[in-house]
């Protein structure tokens, strides 16, 4: 989030003290969040307040670290102004539409932290290269240098930072040796361990500007070999869309994440053809494979992004939005116009890439802008998301029995809490009670995952019985503990299945959940079901398909217990027991007769 010009000599003293200063300050400031925290002063009034200070204290210093210095004193106490204002905003938002009840901390979210961590590093070095440059639109050479230099300040603070928490508790360690243990009890303090923090943090900001120079040949080397690596990726990616016609989409989709892959790959092509390029052609002309490499990859990233494009379409047309699909299309629109961009400069005439330029510079200004939407008010995803996933129960697009209460109550925060409980109290429209008793089951919930639904008839609606049978008389009925219930991982739009088969040949019943790469076998016993194990072997992504379809079999040995064969596999079930065949403790026995060794004859 900053940029800095300084030599060895010349950063003056009064610079260094205000950067300390500035670090101990935070430091000191977020233990004193930490305090207000950890004695509950928080509430559902003040966790705004709260998430305000919070995004103020972690981002406005490192702010005035990075501009001291670099910035014109009065572009630094508007840019100062103009930061305070907007994470305090950004932070006091998230803290309305939180969730006080749902176990969250009530500090800021990690994906506003990271993500306003990210729009501030780009934004800063909008504003530096301005003022730098004494206009509203810098070079791009002041751009590039700043912007790659002080990434590398920063991977350095932070390496400087974790080297020195890596001292301490070796300290403390050594200390502990000898029965001194305040030492090592002291650096886990808060009071100790925030300011430490911050302040080594401001230090290695002070350092890295006064050795600029050494810090540039570092970048320097670093973009070198990071270029060397953008023939390998334009290879990798031209073969991929070689490959795609032979192998279709489908595929593709089978994975469930290939727009995320391919977003991910085009970003890798982005970043390394930025090493690539550096600074343009200027007076060291790149060598002709990597000016080859970033022609190809210009073309490439295109059809990439498309792709990941249209599988999110998709994606949303079936399953409707959700927060995280939001910020895929956020990040589908950013690499559209990269995309495009890039494409274009590779045709356009002229220097190698000269287009280059001007769409970083735009991209960067879309980022700042739809980062700033994503946590304001204007396209919060969990509000879109909520809104939209409603939408699709009115119209019947989703059935009640299929909508997912759960991710209202867990995921969406207010809006989805607020929705929910509108949900419980629906008394007109179509399937108004049902959807109401389910939107009451789903706020009586206290964690998504790990709790037993009390319901029988939603609890048979998160479960198919592989071959169209059905379950055993108690089993669904049964009232399980919260970690021992069959069904706990089993959620709407991620069934899971079950066999029903006698394994044991008593002519009853055992029954076979499989949930989430886990197969448990249980076994009735007095009229209580229990867990008895678990089937061995690999859990194949075509093994839901396979028991839908009803292929499966029970191997005719139940000695001790049959095998299953799901789509022609062989799962063996082991027993729940750490008890010997002969029925004795095994590493028990094996202990006691260890004996010593007789002493050595001479």
């Amino acid at each position: 989030m900053f940029a800095g010009e300084t030599d060895h000599g010349q950063a003056s003293r009064p610079i260094a003290i205000a950067r300390v200063a500035i670090g101990f300050a935070q430091g000191l400031a977020l233990y004193g969040l930490n305090e207000w925290e950890k004695h509950g002063l928080i509430d559902g009034v003040s966790s705004p307040l709260f998430c305000a200070c919070a995004m103020l204290i972690l981002f406005l210093p490192v702010v005035l670290l990075g501009g001291l210095h670099t910035l014109r004193t009065r572009t630094l106490v508007i840019w100062g102004a103009a930061v305070a204002v907007v994470v305090a905003a950004l932070g006091a938002y998230h803290g309305t539409i939180a969730v006080p009840d749902m176990g969250a901390e009530h500090w800021p979210g990690p994906p506003l932290v990271i993500f306003t961590a990210v729009g501030l590093f780009i934004a800063h070095h909008l504003v530096t290269g301005a003022d730098a440059d004494r206009r509203w639109i810098a070079s791009y050479d002041r751009y590039f240098e700043q912007t790659w230099k002080d990434g590398v300040r920063l991977a350095l603070a932070v390496l400087f930072v974790g080297a020195l928490w890596l001292l301490l508790w070796l300290g403390g360690a050594l200390f502990d040796l000898i029965g001194i243990k305040w030492v090592g009890e002291t650096i886990q303090k808060p009071w100790f361990a925030f300011p430490a923090t911050t302040t080594f943090f401001a230090l290695a900001i002070h350092l890295t500007d006064v050795r600029a120079s050494l810090v540039r040949g570092i970048r320097t080397v670093a973009l070198t070999l990071l270029s060397w690596l953008l023939p390998v990726m334009a290879v990798i990616g031209a073969g991929f869309l070689i490959a795609l016609p032979f192998t279709g989409l489908t595929l593709l989709w089978d994975t469930k994440s290939a727009a995320g892959i391919l977003l991910s790959a085009a970003a890798a092509l982005i970043v390394l053809l930025n090493a690539a390029y550096q600074e343009g052609e200027a007076e060291d002309h790149p060598p002709v494979a990597l000016k080859w490499a970033g022609r190809i990859t210009g073309v490439i990233i295109a059809p990439l992004v498309a792709i990941a494009a249209y599988g999110l379409i998709l994606r949303i047309g079936q399953y409707g939005l959700t927060p995280d699909r939001i910020y895929g299309v956020a990040c589908t629109i950013v690499a559209v116009v990269y995309s495009v961009g890039y494409a274009a400069s590779v045709f356009w005439p002229g220097p190698w890439l000269k287009r280059l330029e001007v769409t970083n510079v735009i991209a960067a200004h879309l980022v700042v802008a739809i980062l700033l939407a994503l946590f304001s008010p204007l396209a919060n995803p969990a509000r879109l998301s909520v809104n939209d996933q409603l939408a699709r129960l009115d119209r019947g697009v989703v059935t009640p029995d299929k909508f997912d209460y759960l991710f209202l109550r867990f995921e969406a925060g207010k809006p989805g809490m607020d929705a929910l409980k509108a949900l419980a109290a629906r008394k007109t429209g179509a399937n108004a009670a049902e959807i109401a008793r389910r939107a009451a089951s789903a706020l009586a919930r206290k964690a998504r995952y790990g709790e037993a639904t009390t319901s029988v008839v939603e609890r048979k609606e998160l479960v198919r019985v592989a071959g169209g049978g059905a379950f055993p008389v108690g089993f669904l009925e049964q009232t399980w503990k919260s970690f021992e219930d069959p069904l706990q991982n089993c959620e709407p739009g991620r069934l899971c299945d079950a066999v029903v088969a006698d394994l044991d040949g008593d002519a009853s019943p055992e029954v076979v959940v499989f949930a989430m790469g886990d197969r448990r076998v249980y076994r009735q016993a007095g009229g209580v079901w229990t867990r008895i194990g678990t089937l061995s072997g690999s859990y194949c992504d075509k093994d839901g398909e396979a028991l839908k379809a009803g292929q499966f079999a029970v191997n005719a040995d139940p000695n001790p217990l049959a095998d299953v064969v799901v789509a022609g596999r062989r799962l063996r079930v082991v027993p729940e027991s750490d008890k010997c065949p002969d029925g004795t403790a095994g590493d028990v026995a094996i202990v006691s007769e260890i004996k010593p060794p007789p002493p050595e004859t001479k």
